[in-house]
């Protein structure tokens, strides 16, 4: 199995949770709790307000019309923006042990780079590090290898963010509105902080909204609840309060049977995976606005750089811009509920007729796995309006 595959099959809820049941069958002695995290050191942070890390990085985008004609898209922090985002990056981590240590490695920054960074024009950006099951220990589950007994407790990880989130809450948040943010295992981890901690309490006043990407977030079949009691899917951009979640798949490669995403658990009876588009809430199909990596895909693979314009240079700013190449709509079919996503190829411009963001494990696409390594880029132009917008919704409520 290739280590792309391998970094993002712990970055699904299921297959997370799959292998933690496997690692706790395998412990011969009672899994250990260990010492809390101490988030008051900001070296327990990926990402930090006015910090120069890895969400302080260079978001610059070419933006290639179907012309071809380039222009370039500067960014800057918002050194007063008016809400916070909290964030829960995927499973990327290569650190040895079964859980991860606290330490930001090259992968921790990578996916900040490309799912987070960008938001730091509409909000106060907050990525606390925790000790996620590792890649290292999936490789040995994947392949029948033994882990060590007694190992951390599987849900090391969500305990940590719970530790993240109370510190955030006492000490940085001060009344404002707070966006969460997670991408599959974040997202996952993110459902369970919510309907712990959050949905029906005090707090949930705070909520912006909650973006839970490429995760399956159950709701009833048609509904806009389920796993959460109050907190439904959003259906207007100045809605606040509401959660948005969905898994990409190219419109013409659906999910196949196999496939863990756009389909609830089947502990969750008489539900569907939600599947919100963030450049059209109510529904129906819309342009996406992209910003994918110029080169290679968020989990850093050695990709050679697209030739974004036929015959034309390679870009040399970080991300691209495709306006009018990508178009999303959410689909139910043969049983799966997700977002579907057509590239609007057209082989008499110059414009490239194709994108990446496919799993390949030796030559193939893994066609189960859809453009997971691309959901938040596909729409994150949109989820930046949607932060901005909702922010501006809450905020305004405050003033009533």
């Amino acid at each position: 199995m290739s280590r792309k595959m391998l970094a993002i099959l712990t970055a699904t809820t299921g297959a997370l949770a799959l292998a933690a049941g496997v690692w706790q069958a395998q412990a011969q002695t009672p899994a250990a709790e260990l010492a809390k995290n101490d988030y008051a050191d900001k070296a327990s942070w990926l990402c930090w307000p006015g910090r120069d890390d890895a969400c302080a990085g260079d978001n610059t985008t070419t933006v290639i019309q179907a012309d071809g004609a380039a222009t370039v898209e500067t960014w800057a922090v918002h050194p007063q923006a008016p809400v916070d985002c909290f964030y829960v990056y995927p499973t990327v981590s290569n650190d040895p042990g079964v859980v991860s240590d606290m330490t930001a490695n090259a992968e921790e920054r990578r996916v900040v780079e490309q799912q987070l960074s960008r938001l730091g024009a509409k909000c106060r950006v907050y990525a606390p590090l925790y000790r996620q099951f590792t890649l290292t220990a999936l490789r040995a589950l994947v392949t029948g290898g033994a882990l060590p007994a007694g190992g951390p407790r599987p849900n090391t990880g969500y305990l940590d963010v719970v530790d993240a989130w109370n510190h955030y809450l006492a000490h940085e948040n001060n009344g404002r509105g707070v966006v969460l943010i997670g991408h599959s295992q974040g997202a996952g981890v993110l459902t369970q902080l919510i309907a712990n901690e959050i949905d029906g309490k005090p707090v949930q006043d705070k909520l912006v909204s909650a973006l839970l990407i490429g995760t399956n977030l159950p709701v009833e079949k048609g509904g806009k609840t389920g796993t959460f009691k109050s907190i439904p899917l959003c259906e207007a951009a100045d809605q606040t309060g509401c959660a948005i979640a969905y898994v990409s798949f190219r419109a013409d490669a659906p999910p196949p049977a196999n496939s863990r995403f756009g389909v609830a658990p089947p502990q969750a009876q008489n539900m569907e995976a939600a599947c919100v588009n963030p450049a059209a809430l109510k529904g129906g199909k819309a342009d996406l606005h992209a910003y994918l990596a110029s080169a290679g895909n968020l989990l850093g693979s050695s990709e050679e750089p697209q030739p974004w314009v036929k015959g034309g240079p390679a870009v040399e700013t970080p991300f691209v811009s495709v306006p009018g190449l990508l178009s999303g709509e959410c689909v139910r079919k043969d049983g799966f509920h997700y977002l579907a996503v057509t590239v609007n190829a057209d082989p008499a411009d110059p414009r490239t007729d194709t994108i990446a963001g496919d799993v390949v494990q030796n030559g193939v696409i893994a066609k189960d796995w859809g453009l997971h390594l691309i959901d938040v880029n596909l729409a994150m132009g949109d989820i930046a309006g949607l932060v901005e917008s909702q922010g501006a919704a809450w905020l305004a409520s405050r003033k009533d």
